[in-house]
């Protein structure tokens, strides 16, 4: 394993991280805890020490189950939690630091630690970031001895480049992918000039980059991937990263033809990411072992060559750069 310092926390963590959104299981499938714990476990044994949660996961069940997994081992795992998308409806005017301050205390309760590494906001709308009294409540969080840091997890370039005039926010977590690559620009600039660590999430656009997917492919009706395409429940980026999925297909294809040899893209697509030094860490998902060593496998292989990642972005230039640069 490579170890990357995540901005000004100072924390050196994996740079292959992992994100539990489908820890439990895969997408529609009720919260297994065997399932989730065997998963974390493989993971750190591994060398995986940064795990990104929220409290929303699974109502809570995810963070629960890093929390047993975490007291259950001697290693030092950088814990990394979200708070804000219980809010319903969820609206600017609902973000209050006594609402904020209780989701941090019940994730406090339910990872059963007395700090948290890293709380992050969770996709909160636009006009939170301009509003200091959210971003002051986590000064007096950490005096409390709460929280370690505060970062955000944003949709747009704009929001994370926002948070960045907060100077207690030490990271952002952004979609980044060959698919969303609008964040390389100057996005990436102003965190490596303020010291703002870079976590990139969805970097697989929900598995369209692993190459296993077909116009065959069946999603389950509770999979994001079958009922948000359009965005009817929270923003459409974040599936397939907004990309038209039948678009995507004819992407992918493209990008197999420049690695005939590989059964698995998702790898590739990793190293991608990992070619750009600004970036501290990425959070795949993983709903199997499987996954997470597939992940992993990125590790093993010869870095891309420049003609290489030059093809690869081509691919976006030509079919992707139209469609989605310009919304996130």
């Amino acid at each position: 394993m490579n170890y990357r310092k995540l901005g000004k926390t100072n924390f050196e963590i994996s740079e292959i991280a992992l994100g539990t959104w489908q820890v439990g299981g895969k997408w529609g499938s009720p919260f297994n805890d065997v399932t989730a714990e065997e998963l974390l476990n493989t993971a750190i044994d591994k060398g995986i020490n940064f795990i990104d949660t929220a409290d929303v996961y699974e109502n809570g069940l995810s963070e629960k189950a890093v929390g047993r997994v975490i007291r259950s081992r001697s290693e030092r795992i950088y814990v990394a939690t979200k708070c804000g998308r219980h809010i319903n409806p969820h609206i600017n005017e609902g973000y209050q630091p006594k609402v904020l301050q209780q989701y941090v205390e019940d994730s406090l309760k339910r990872l059963q630690v007395d700090t948290i590494d890293l709380i992050q906001l969770h996709c909160p709308p636009t006009e939170v970031f301009y509003r200091p009294e959210i971003f002051e409540l986590f000064d007096k969080l950490k005096q409390e001895g709460k929280i370690q840091n505060l970062g955000v997890s944003v949709e747009k370039v704009e929001e994370g480049l926002k948070a960045m005039e907060f100077s207690n926010v030490t990271s952002v977590q952004i979609i980044f992918n060959l698919f969303r690559q609008r964040p390389s620009e100057l996005f990436f600039k102003q965190a490596k000039k303020k010291d703002v660590g870079i976590i990139a999430r969805v970097p697989l656009a929900s598995g369209l980059l692993t190459g296993k997917f077909s116009e065959k492919s069946i999603f389950d009706s509770k999979d994001h991937r079958f009922f948000n395409r359009e965005g009817a429940a929270f923003d459409k980026g974040e599936t397939f990263s907004g990309i038209n999925y039948e678009l995507g297909l004819i992407a992918v294809n493209e990008l197999k033809k420049l690695f005939p040899e590989v059964q698995n893209l998702a790898p590739i697509a990793l190293q991608w990411i990992l070619s750009f030094p600004e970036v501290s860490c990425i959070i795949p998902g993983a709903s199997t072992e499987n996954h997470v060593l597939s992940n992993l496998s990125t590790l093993d292989l010869p870095a891309l060559t420049p003609e290489k990642i030059a093809a690869m972005n081509e691919i976006y230039e030509h079919y992707i750069k139209k469609e989605v640069h310009h919304l996130w």
